[in-house]
């Protein structure tokens, strides 16, 4: 398996939400931290809604 080196060479296939392999360490820190739907509820708290496309 190619190293970290490696995935920073490479350019992005669709400039997503990653650029690069320090921002999807980042990105990945962030998502371990969010808190379930349970862990809102035990805090008195609403996650978000749920977002979907219509299709017409």
């Amino acid at each position: 398996m190619p190293g970290r080196e490696h995935f920073q060479q490479l350019e992005p296939f669709n400039g997503g939400m990653a650029n690069n392999m320090e921002e999807m360490i980042l990105l990945g820190k962030q998502m371990e931290k969010l808190r379930t739907g349970d862990e809102l509820k035990e805090n008195h708290r609403h996650s978000d809604p749920i977002q979907f496309e219509k299709n017409y």
